[in-house]
Formats: structure tokens, sequence, C-alpha cells
């Protein structure tokens, strides 16, 4: 299945990157510079082409910059200072084959780091970093840290020690009955010094829960 690429540019710059779709890795929508549009849209998309010369207006800057979470690629011609998000820039004149490669290199990561990414809270997890973050504080977090607060945070309620045991250690040799207490003490007194924070993961009698 192609990834659909969303179209923001001139009549002009449209209408070039139409002659030119039957040649690009990718399903075209065309942006018809209409709010509610963007807002059906927006989640069917896996990332955005811009040309700078559509935002030569402030209705049109403010819609680019509403978009978020998705890879903004940018023909950015001479001149212009506008501020305006994206994510990587390119150039004219351009080669067909770079355009392709640039888009699905662009598409790639975002993906990847959208994947390697988990916002919990106030607080987000690198996984490629194996690093809690909130602000400018971070802790290092082992394997089996990330993967115990990703479960406890996908669930959306509380779970007992056993389940845990059963989802994350497998009833391993490895693992006894004091597995799971000791990794939560672990993880929470690491977060306690260095984010001041007794609530990240909650204990009741129901079993612990983010």
């Amino acid at each position: 299945m192609k990834n659909s690429l969303l179209i923001f540019g001139t009549n002009n710059f449209n209408n070039s990157i139409n002659e030119i779709k039957e040649y690009l890795d990718f399903s075209l929508i065309f942006f018809n510079h209409n709010t509610s549009f963007l807002d059906t849209i927006i989640s069917t998309i896996n990332g955005v082409l811009v040309d700078s010369d559509t935002c030569n207006t402030a209705t049109n800057l403010h819609l680019i910059n509403s978009i978020k979470d998705k890879p903004i690629l940018f023909f950015k011609r001479q001149g212009f200072s506008k501020k305006c998000n994206y994510t990587d820039t390119i150039f004219f004149p351009l080669i067909l084959s770079d355009l392709n490669l640039r888009i699905i290199n662009l598409i790639s990561s975002e993906k990847f780091n959208q994947n390697s990414s988990i916002e919990i809270k106030e607080y987000k997890i690198n996984k490629n970093e194996k690093k809690l973050k909130k602000d400018d504080l971070f802790i290092s977090l082992t394997e089996k840290e990330i993967e115990l607060i990703e479960i406890l945070y996908n669930e959306k309620k509380s779970l007992s020690k056993s389940v845990l045991l059963k989802k994350i250690w497998k009833y391993s040799e490895v693992a006894d009955t004091h597995t799971v207490e000791t990794h939560i003490y672990r993880l929470r007194k690491k977060i306690l010094i260095k984010f001041n924070d007794e609530k990240f993961i909650i204990h009741s009698r129901a079993g612990y829960s983010i």
C-alpha cells in the first residue's frame, strides 16, 4: 500500500507535481486550502510536501504550522524568510529520483522516531537512548524498565504482580517471587530522586498502574 502525501502548493506547483505523479511512489492528495478538509484527511496522510510560495499569506502559514506529527518536506525558494514548520528542505532544480528518495527517507525516519518515542504524562521515553525525560532532566532505563512502563501505560488499568511476571518475564527461571517488586522499587526510586515524583507508578490493592 502506497504512502499518502499531502501536496500544499500553488496551482502551478500542483500542476507540475500532478504531471509526474505516475513516477512517484506515493498517492497524492492536493490541499484545497480549506481548514475542515485538512482536519478530515490529516490522519490518513504520511507526509506533507509544501511549496514555500503558498506561505505568502498569514492564513496559509497558520494552516501549515498547525500540522503536527507529520513529516514536512519544504520546497524553499530563494528569499523566503517566514517562520514555517518543516522537517527537511529541498531546493530547485530537483531530480525526480531525488524527490522520491527524500520523501521515502523522511517518512521512514518519522515512523521510526514515532515508534521509538512514547509520551506518558509529562514525560517522554526515548527507547533508542533508553531514557525517561522530563524537561531538561532524564534517567537511564533498562530494557525491562522500558517494557514495564510500556505495559502499565498501554493497559490503562492496574496489573497484578503475577500478570506482570507473566507478560514481562514469561515465568522464566531467573524470575523469583520478588522480581516485580524489586524492579518497580528501583524504578520508582530513580524517578523520585531525579524528578521528585512519587506517583509515576501507583500501587494499590489491585496491583500497579501508571
